[in-house]
């Protein structure tokens, strides 16, 4: 497995021409919000499948000065993604009194969401980065045997779970499962811990601390 070429930098170029995007329209929407909680540092995994593709993803809530209604600070908001070359749409969620304004923007680097409650003064931003692969994908090679008859240790015998693999024997030490749907599952097995669940990854056990039950597994002892 190795890097995209310059994937990693197109990503961060993306991400930080979001958060600009995103810092312009809450200082101006919701002036005296603190900016130090738009956490936008670090990609994270968007889809599952392979290659696992990044972007960078925010949320963030302002509160809408009481001198401005929803209807204008949507209209507001409106024309700033406008003048900045975003694509806009606008729906409702929800009727009545309760109901949000809500705003849709998509750019080139991205897509935005502006949420306007009517009710309250919650303005609510969240904005994602388009998804790129950053590795590309390997497949997957089933590990050697930590421990084989040769390699025990005295007054040892091969895990009976793993024979020997140290690793999970279900998901062989990834901690997950390809899935269709969502690209990965969590190991039902190691739970993802990557290591077997009866040797904790030493791939044998001590013949002395089997229990009855335990003892059961290997033919001709105790």
């Amino acid at each position: 497995m190795g890097d995209v070429p310059d994937a990693r930098e197109e990503l961060d170029r993306l991400g930080r021409a979001l958060r600009a995007q995103l810092v312009e329209l809450i200082t101006d929407l919701t002036p005296g919000s603190d900016l130090g909680l738009l956490f936008l540092d670090e990609p994270t995994v968007a889809d599952w499948h392979d290659p696992l593709r990044h972007h960078y993803a925010a949320l963030f809530r302002g509160e809408r000065p009481a001198s401005v209604g929803a209807a204008d600070l949507t209209s507001r908001a409106a024309a700033l993604l406008d003048s900045a070359g975003w694509q806009v749409t606008a729906s409702q969620d929800g009727d009545g009194p309760r109901r949000w304004s809500v705003l849709t923007g998509r750019h080139d680097f991205g897509s935005i969401e502006i949420r306007v409650a009517h009710h309250i003064s919650a303005v609510m931003f969240s904005g994602q980065t388009p998804a790129l692969a950053l590795r590309t994908p390997e497949e997957f090679t089933w590990p050697e045997p930590l421990r084989t008859p040769e390699t025990l240790t005295p007054g040892y015998l091969l895990c009976y779970e793993c024979d020997g693999l140290g690793a999970c024997p279900g998901c062989g030490g990834r901690g997950w499962w390809p899935d269709e749907v969502h690209g990965r599952t969590n190991c039902r097995e190691c739970r993802r811990q990557r290591v077997c669940a009866i040797c904790r990854g030493a791939g044998q056990l001590a013949a002395s601390l089997l229990s009855p039950y335990q003892r059961r597994y290997y033919s001709g002892s105790g």
